[in-house]
């Protein structure tokens, strides 16, 4: 049978935590989904209800509670 040793190691509070940087197709994902939410509300809201809520839920699931919202023109 083989022995697992472990090293612990203390943080270390000097370093630098990484900064986030966007990615440009993380943008458009979040951007495609809230079109195709306008597209369902302006379609039909009743009829469209259910995917309308299916997105809505991705979408405020999926991406990071930190990101601002994408205005759409």
């Amino acid at each position: 049978m083989a022995k697992v040793f472990t090293i612990p190691v203390s943080p270390n509070p000097t370093r630098r935590k990484r900064e986030r940087s966007s990615d440009i197709r993380y943008l458009d994902g979040q951007r495609l989904i809230v079109q195709a939410i306008q597209y369902l509300t302006k379609a039909d809201p009743d009829a469209n209800r259910s995917a309308i809520e299916l997105l809505s839920e991705h979408f405020r699931t999926r991406f990071r509670m930190s990101d601002h919202p994408v205005t759409v023109q």
